[in-house]
């Protein structure tokens, strides 16, 4: 034992005290086991060994077979059942074998300087410890699909030059109660040990909400829920192991200093091994909160889609990986591809490249692209076999939502229409989507106004050129009112400032709409814009005839089609008035007046110059099939 001294004791001193301490606890707490196993070990030497007769060699070989496959028998079956069973989704990748470093993620700096402060405490741990600081012990990174959250852990890995472990954690969801917990344990095993021999380890689990998520949320189920010996009714032992292993108690880790440290040989201080975890989830607000504490998740990151200002480096990084032409303009697919995730942009170069290999060239053009873009929001074109009465209905249809999206939509470009299914879009039998030129967040009076007249705008069409009302306009009213009722009602913008989503009552059963003269403000403002709308396509009925006829002719028109057929009809209206300008100041006099046909100044199409009905279109109404608005499901701002 340690002698009492006034004085200061030198460090080896103390080191073998505290080691004579440790080994006298040893004897101490556990001598009546060794005197039994003395004892014991006496006893057969004295007494049982004598009487023993040498067995033969044969004798020998026998029973340590018979006893060798015992025992490897009853390992192999549990070896199966743990090795077939037991196994999670897991790829370790050392320093080195990733490939991809910070240089390689675009689209996101803030994300990518978080990042690197993080590699960089990895990567100094021991400096930073003797600051008195503590290591990161988690990264939650959260965000849509798509964003880059596993190929940013990636490159921390490559950066920090440590191992790399990709577990999915649905992976850990075991058949049986307690495997869930042997992988976690095993997994972080041999990340410490790892993480000894590196200086570090980093462990990604993607999709951590598969095991992480709230116990108060599932039913605050345990370990053994579910009953018997299967555990497949969401039982929370894997997240319980999970929590310890993020942030472990202070006790060795390693087999052969557990047993020095047993033995009162080794009385060091622990060191918690730099385990870096970082999860990724879609759904943040669903994990538990204890894993979301300080000490476990300590940073959590937000990874969100590339903004405008940065959409263009991913672009040209995933660009200048393919062969393509050199006049394609960076500025205008940074505007085509707005809210696009790096991974979505990624996939539409390479189906483009998929396009202009099948077409016979080497490399991709900007043409490539946008068809490849269509491909990948609309799915493939599937050309339907329409009637001539059904394919001019829904031609002219389109083109109202088309030409007026042009004239009263500036922050969107030209809308992409066509008459022929797509197979993400079933059931919509044409559509007009415009896209818009930029990140939109906020939407002004005339912004929601302008949106109601393109909902408005198919309904004008319909009336003013086919002297029908098809009903093909389900979800085009639907929009239109779902706006105008937010325009009354929640935006204040027609002078009032009561909201309706104060009234609303979900258990009372009370609806807005009860509200009084919410349903006839909003019917106003409906209607106004249903006499806008249409008084701006009798303004440019030559650009909604030539859209109309072009698609009838092609099928689906693009951006440019859309924008050169308007620009020209534009053209000739403007020449046209120029000249009946002449002839009023030449004074003619011979009475004609152009365009006049007893309807307004417009004939409708397909009719003769007296009015009646010609060949090209039948008397009756035939059912159009279900259509959808170019502003389906807008989203409220």
């Amino acid at each position: 034992m340690s002698a009492k001294n006034p004085q200061k004791q030198s460090g080896l001193d103390r080191s073998i005290d505290l080691g004579m301490d440790q080994f006298g606890r040893f004897l101490r707490l556990r001598w009546i086991w060794l005197v039994l196993i003395a004892i014991v070990i006496w006893w057969c030497v004295v007494y049982i060994v004598p009487q023993l007769s040498a067995p033969s060699p044969g004798e020998i070989l026998l029973y340590a077979f018979q006893i060798v496959f015992a025992v490897l028998f009853g390992i192999m079956q549990f070896v199966a059942i743990f090795w077939f069973l037991g196994r999670p989704r897991l790829y370790w990748v050392m320093p080195g074998e990733t490939g991809v470093t910070f240089d390689d993620y675009k689209g996101n700096p803030e994300v990518l300087e978080s990042a690197r402060r993080i590699v960089m405490l990895l990567s100094g741990i021991k400096e930073f410890q003797d600051m008195g600081g503590t290591p990161v012990r988690g990264l939650l990174l959260s965000g849509p699909p798509g964003t880059g959250k596993s190929y940013l852990a990636q490159c921390m890995s490559t950066e920090a030059g440590v191992p790399f472990a990709y577990a999915s954690a649905a992976s850990f969801r075991a058949m049986f109660i307690g495997m869930d917990i042997l992988m976690i344990r095993r997994l972080y095993t041999k990340a410490r040990r790892l993480a000894r021999e590196y200086g570090g380890c980093v462990v990604f689990m993607d999709e951590i909400d598969a095991i992480g998520a709230s116990r108060s949320a599932r039913g605050g189920g345990t370990m053994a829920m579910g009953g018997g010996i299967f555990g497949g009714m969401m039982g929370t032992g894997g997240l319980n192991q999970l929590l310890m292993e993020m942030d472990p108690p202070n006790i060795e880790t390693g087999w052969f200093r557990k047993i020095l440290r047993t033995l009162g040989l080794s009385h060091s201080r622990v060191q918690n091994e730099p385990v870096l975890t970082v999860g990724a989830t879609n759904v943040p607000e669903s994990l538990d909160p204890a894993l979301l504490r300080p000490g476990r998740f300590d940073r959590q990151i937000h990874v969100a889609s590339p903004t405008d200002k940065y959409r263009s480096e991913v672009i040209e990084y995933y660009l200048n990986k393919v062969l393509h032409d050199p006049n394609i303009s960076i500025e205008v697919l940074v505007q085509r591809l707005v809210d696009y995730t790096p991974v979505a942009i990624k996939h539409v170069i390479n189906e483009a490249v998929i396009i202009a290999h099948f077409d016979g060239r080497d490399m991709i053009t900007y043409k490539d692209l946008i068809e490849a873009q269509d491909v990948h929001e609309f799915g493939l074109r599937q050309v339907s076999d329409l009637t001539p009465v059904d394919q001019r209905r829904l031609a002219y249809h389109e083109a109202g939502h088309a030409v007026a999206s042009y004239y009263v939509m500036d922050r969107y470009f030209p809308a992409y229409v066509t008459i022929h299914q797509r197979s993400d879009l079933e059931g919509a039998a044409a559509f007009a989507l415009p896209r818009p030129k930029e990140s939109i967040k906020t939407l002004s009076k005339e912004d929601v106004l302008a949106r109601i007249q393109v909902s408005l705008a198919a309904r004008a069409c319909e009336e003013l050129f086919l002297d029908v009302n098809l009903n093909g306009v389900t979800s085009d009213l639907a929009s239109a009112t779902r706006l105008a009722a937010a325009y009354v009602g929640a935006y204040g913008m027609d002078g009032t400032l009561i909201s309706y989503a104060a009234f609303a009552d979900p258990i009372g059963g009370m609806s807005p709409m009860n509200l009084p003269k919410l349903a006839d403000r909003t019917e106003a403002v409906l209607q106004s814009q249903f006499k806008a709308v249409k008084r701006l396509l009798q303004q440019h009925s030559e650009a909604l005839i030539a859209v109309a006829e072009a698609l009838i002719e092609r099928g689906e028109l693009v951006a440019d089609d859309i924008k050169q057929l308007i620009e020209e009809a534009d053209a000739k209206r403007v020449t046209k008035m120029v000249f009946e300008e002449f002839e009023a100041m030449l004074g003619n006099g011979n009475g004609h007046h152009n365009g006049s046909n007893g309807h307004d100044g417009l004939a409708l199409v397909g009719e003769e110059a007296d009015g009646a009905p010609s060949g090209n279109l039948p008397a009756f109404d035939a059912a159009a099939p279900p259509l959808i608005s170019p502003l389906d499901d807008v989203e409220e701002v």
